[in-house]
Formats: structure tokens, C-alpha cells, sequence
């Protein structure tokens, strides 16, 4: 004969019928992961790897318009640029998205970045003057770059 489990008046609680669990977010709690630091990274490695980090940021928003930006620049920035770019992308999402479209309302500009050249870019890019639909645009590396499986 099977017997039935029962569950304790604290399990049903923790069950919470179906509604979400998340705790009471707490205001005074700031939390940042520190970006890794890479050192002899090629360019050519780095390119790659900014290209990817472009592409996958979590928000479809920012996705969109970096790896538009990352698609038509990277492959012309300088090392100094690409160190630049790889700083804003240790950025939050919405706060590069609300910069890069320029609604400071939202997030307000930090005084590090007024005067990046790599974030007017973006600015201009995400203002679409040519009117395009704007899609995510193809991951093609460079064929010309060799990867070492060591450097990857």
C-alpha cells in the first residue's frame, strides 16, 4: 500500500501558488562583477572577441545596435579604440542603450564618457539617419585571421 506524503504548511508557503519567489530588492545593495583583465591579447583576438561580446549582451536592444557598430568599425579601430570600446562594453546594457540613444533622462551620461569618441559613433549610428530596418548583421571574422587554439 502507497502512503501519501504530506507537505508542511512552510512547503506550501515556499510554493507561493505559482507566483514568483524573488526576494524584496534591497536599494542599498550595489553589486559589480569586475570586468576580467586580459593581458597579450593579439588584435586580432581582441577584434573577435569584442565582435562576439557586441553580439551577445543579454538585451536584444543593445545586442542591435552594437554588433551594427561592432560589424562596421571594429575592423578599422586601433588598439587605443578597441581598449576604449572594451571598457564601455563593461558597461550595463541599458545604460550603454540609453547612452548610445541618448536619452540621459534614463540613465545620465558619467563625465568618463562625454567626450568618447567610440560612444559619438555609437550615437550616430543609432540615430539611423539613412532610415535602414535594422537587423543583426552577419558574424563573419576576418578570413585573413588565423586563430590559434592557444590564443582562443
Amino acid at each position: 500500500m502507497y502512503s501519501r506524503r504530506s507537505f508542511s504548511n512552510s512547503v506550501k508557503r515556499l510554493a507561493n501558488f505559482g507566483k514568483p519567489q524573488n526576494p524584496p530588492i534591497d536599494p542599498s545593495l550595489h553589486l559589480k562583477i569586475q570586468p576580467i583583465t586580459r593581458v597579450g591579447e593579439t588584435i586580432n583576438i581582441k577584434r573577435a572577441r569584442l565582435l562576439y561580446q557586441s553580439r551577445k549582451r543579454g538585451i536584444l536592444e543593445s545586442d542591435l545596435l552594437l554588433s551594427r557598430f561592432a560589424n562596421k568599425y571594429l575592423n578599422r579601430m586601433t588598439m587605443e579604440e578597441l581598449d576604449e570600446y572594451d571598457k564601455l562594453l563593461d558597461e550595463a546594457d541599458w545604460d550603454i542603450y540609453y547612452w548610445a540613444t541618448k536619452n540621459f533622462d534614463v540613465t545620465p551620461l558619467p563625465d568618463k564618457w562625454k567626450d568618447s569618441k567610440i560612444l559619438k559613433q555609437l550615437q550616430e549610428l543609432s540615430e539611423n539617419h539613412d532610415k535602414e530596418i535594422m537587423r543583426m548583421p552577419e558574424l563573419n571574422l576576418d578570413p585573413n585571421i588565423e586563430l590559434n587554439k592557444k590564443e582562443v
